[in-house]
């Protein structure tokens, strides 16, 4: 197992179908059906090398099975804070302890650029991301914003995490 830094070799279209795929799976039973299963191919392909995002790959036997994104609180409100964006998985490899080495290497990474306080947002309703970011010190907050993803209303709660 490795996990780095994406470089220009990589293949962002194989970085995007993580998230698409991951997004399918994880979310299915809570964004709507249709709207998942209308996520085109390469959806975030052009968005994964945004200004300020750090982002991460994790490769297992030569294939990239996990993406991280992190960078800089995006909320005025929360400027001292790092955040992270992103963590998706190809449903293979959901559940089998990947996911851990991906966010201590996030954490260890904002910790690095000089962050004591993370944050993080995750959908209310995705139980399974909460527990595992609970079982890794993350704490719930009361803090929530709202969403629309595919014409349903969603709540996101903030999670965080103090060194």
């Amino acid at each position: 197992m490795e996990i780095r830094y994406i470089n220009q070799a990589d293949d962002l279209f194989e970085i995007s179908n993580i998230y698409e795929n991951s997004w399918k799976f994880a979310y299915r039973g809570i964004v709507p059906q249709n709207y998942l299963d209308s996520i085109p191919k390469g959806r975030w392909a052009n968005r994964i090398n945004r200004e300020g995002m750090n982002n991460l790959v994790l490769i297992e036997n030569g294939v990239i099975i996990g993406t991280a994104s992190f960078c800089k609180s995006r909320w005025e409100q929360y400027n001292d804070y790092g955040e992270i964006v992103s963590i998706y998985f190809l449903p293979d490899y959901m559940g089998k302890g990947y996911g851990n080495y991906l966010l201590k290497k996030c954490v260890d990474e904002l910790k690095f650029l000089g962050y004591d306080k993370i944050l993080l947002w995750v959908l209310e309703d995705n139980l399974r991301a909460r527990r595992f970011y609970e079982k890794n010190g993350f704490i719930c907050s009361d803090e929530y914003i709202d969403d629309n993803i595919g014409g349903k209303d969603l709540r996101e709660v903030m999670y965080t995490y103090h060194f």
